[in-house]
């Protein structure tokens, strides 16, 4: 039966497991020349590899590929393995052999499940190695336009470490259900993915930031951290963007704050004139004077210091990666385990 299983598994496997075998090869191969410039550009290294072209290109493709590995192996193993059975009408053949619907629905499952983590951990695990300088540079404090995203942060974390993994067995798991409740391949493809889709997009804002709780900082304005100004009006300013020296981390909400703890709904109106003035147009940000060293606008930092007002900002430090690693892939598995009780619930009720 696993010999069976994976026969009619193997173009779809091929495929994906010559993809993933190749990207990282790659990874290993070109690995050694990112560690030794890290170690020969300690204070500009991120800088120095975002000028070669070729490893700026390999980062892209990387987060790109294991972005969508997951989900290829979701819409091309997951969905077809129950629902190109009852589309052929050989699941009645099938069990009316000796085997039993729940060994043959188990073997299935289990040979596409580990096929799929194996695949995903391959590339993933090679990428996240390939990138471990440039990671411990960003926790170092080193900026880049395309190197210096934190791994922690959202468009990030979902393509490193162990969570793709989780997501592989979610992604093959939600295939076979969508194919054993819907009956039809391509239908069931479609849906699959736009499911998955759906829980990459919500995971960010409605599930990870649950799963370990924000620390918290609140500092002073300064003409150093003040980064500009929003508003929604000519002489108004809702918002202040404050930077804070937070390495690594991944900055969930930044509020500005009055004297008694509470969120300013409005910044005070004598802002906008000390501090450079509204935005030029609606909820577009501009930047503070900071290369102006007037009296009014010492006075003006002087006096948000003064009446309490300071910036709260809510994050999750770069120490807490792993845990959140570790607990979304959990949860991702606990996803796929049951997704796959509703497939043993549905092929036992199939005619």
């Amino acid at each position: 039966m696993i010999w069976l299983t994976w026969r009619q598994l193997r173009v779809q496997g091929a495929a994906v497991y010559a993809a993933v075998l190749t990207l990282a090869l790659i990874f290993l191969a070109t690995r050694s020349g990112v560690l030794s410039l890290s170690h020969s550009n300690l204070d500009d290294f991120l800088a120095s590899l975002e000028s070669i072209r070729r490893d700026a290109t390999l980062y892209k493709v990387g987060v790109l590929a294991i972005w969508a590995v997951p989900a290829v192996i979701g819409a091309f193993w997951g969905a077809p393995t129950v629902a190109r059975e009852l589309e052929a009408g050989t699941h009645r053949l099938i069990w009316s052999q000796s085997i039993t619907r729940d060994r043959w629905l188990a073997t299935r499952l289990g040979v596409g499940v580990g096929a799929a983590m194996a695949a995903t951990a391959l590339v993933s695990l090679a990428f996240s190695w390939w990138c471990s300088p440039i990671d411990k540079a960003v926790n170092g404090g080193q900026s880049s336009d395309l190197f210096g995203v934190p791994r922690i942060a959202p468009e990030i974390f979902g393509a490193r470490g162990i969570a793709p993994i989780g997501y592989a067995a979610f992604a093959f798991m939600l295939g076979v259900a969508a194919g054993a409740l819907i009956r039809r391949t391509v239908p069931a493809m479609a849906v699959m993915l736009v499911v998955y889709i759906v829980v990459q997009v919500a995971m960010p804002s409605l599930v990870r930031p649950h799963l370990a709780a924000d620390a918290v900082k609140t500092v002073t304005i300064t003409r150093d951290n003040l980064h500009g100004l929003m508003g929604k009006g000519p002489d108004r300013i809702d918002e202040l963007d404050v930077g804070a020296d937070l390495p690594g981390a991944w900055m969930r909400a930044n509020q500005t704050i009055g004297s008694d703890g509470e969120p300013l709904r409005t910044i005070p109106s004598w802002v906008v004139g000390c501090l450079g003035g509204p935005p030029p147009a609606p909820g577009q940000g501009q930047p503070t004077p900071g290369g102006r060293d007037d009296a009014a606008t010492s006075a003006c930092f002087d006096r948000l210091t003064a009446e309490g007002i300071r910036q709260r900002i809510h994050y999750q430090p770069a120490s807490h990666y792993w845990t959140l690693q570790w607990r979304e892939t959990g949860l991702m598995l606990l996803a796929a385990g049951g997704l796959a009780g509703l497939c043993f619930w549905r092929v036992r009720r199939l005619a």
